[in-house]
């Protein structure tokens, strides 16, 4: 099977030589969401609760272009600025998931992130989860 590009405009666009998500074999493969307004292509400047919701809602957008949701993903990674603001981005980022069938997970901290964001999130998903 090809490789399906994955594309929305809900989520902002790729800032290089690179897709917002890939799909081959019925696995989804995310890039790196940060917390930039798909609508603006602006960077958010507010809490680490409203940086993540955005990466969040935009990772959302990408999983719906697939056809798919939170339920389909099986393994995130999060990378952090700084590891004291792991509490506020595990609250933010819980409420997408039900604690029984969350998928597994790495958080990183990290020297520095695209942009200088506090956060970014990528996610496998797959079609039969």
């Amino acid at each position: 099977m090809a490789k399906q590009i994955i594309k929305t405009p809900n989520a902002p666009a790729p800032i290089g030589p690179y897709n917002q998500a890939v799909l081959i074999n019925g696995t989804l493969y995310t890039s790196g969401q940060i917390a930039i307004d798909p609508k603006t292509g602006e960077l958010l400047k507010g809490s680490i609760e409203e940086e993540t919701r955005l990466v969040m809602e935009n990772m959302k957008a990408v999983l719906a272009a697939a056809n798919m949701t939170f339920e389909h993903v099986i393994k995130t990674s999060i990378f952090i600025s700084d590891m004291h603001n792991f509490s506020q981005i595990n609250s933010v980022y819980g409420q997408y998931f039900d604690d029984a069938t969350a998928p597994a997970r790495e958080t990183v901290e990290v020297a520095n992130l695209p942009k200088f964001v506090n956060v970014e999130i990528s996610m496998i998903a797959v079609e039969n989860a």
